[in-house]
């Protein structure tokens, strides 16, 4: 078995990691990762921290060397893995531009090609679509109800019935 990995903490940073704890701009992750390397350099085995955070023991020992290795900057996480986003903030805010002032309207399929040939970004047309609507842009306004007319056959009757579709009821007409 190796040897038992300890902090051990000047009187500044143990300062610094309670006021971390206590913070309330800092993520829960951070002050739980705060809180482990004082609980480590007061004496608690890892075993101990692990069961009061509920949580493995390979956790315990990467936070702390983390902080070894890094210092203060390894308790705050690097981006996630994934894809990461192509788009940026300026180039919504020119699309909306573009919506807002160009007398023509655009469907997704257009504004992604537009935003491809004039500003060099590549987004599908369904992701450009859940952008602009998770931005609520445009397409969350409801839209005014439709006064179509269509005709139907009751076979019940053996008669034509025309349904009118209106916003708020249905109504049946003989023809």
């Amino acid at each position: 078995m190796g040897a038992r990995l300890r902090v051990f903490l000047n009187q500044e940073e143990d300062r610094t990691l309670f006021e971390l704890r206590t913070a309330t701009t800092v993520s829960q992750k951070v002050k739980d990762r705060a809180q482990i390397l004082r609980l480590n350099s007061q004496g608690w085995y890892i075993e101990e921290i692990a069961a009061h955070f509920k949580c493995r023991e390979q956790t315990i020992r990467e936070v702390i060397h983390r902080w070894l290795k890094m210092g203060l900057v390894g308790l705050w996480s690097t981006r996630g893995r994934g894809v990461k986003q192509t788009w940026k903030e300026s180039d919504i805010v020119y699309l909306e531009e573009c919506l807002l002032n160009e007398p023509r309207r655009y469907n997704s399929r257009q504004l992604a090609q537009k935003l491809e040939q004039e500003r060099g970004v590549k987004l599908s047309p369904d992701r450009l679509r859940r952008i602009l609507k998770k931005k609520r842009l445009f397409g969350n306004e409801r839209a005014p109800a439709i006064n179509r007319s269509k005709t139907h056959y009751d076979a019940r009757s053996n008669r034509q019935i025309k349904i009118c579709w209106n916003w708020q009821h249905r109504r049946e007409k003989s023809i």
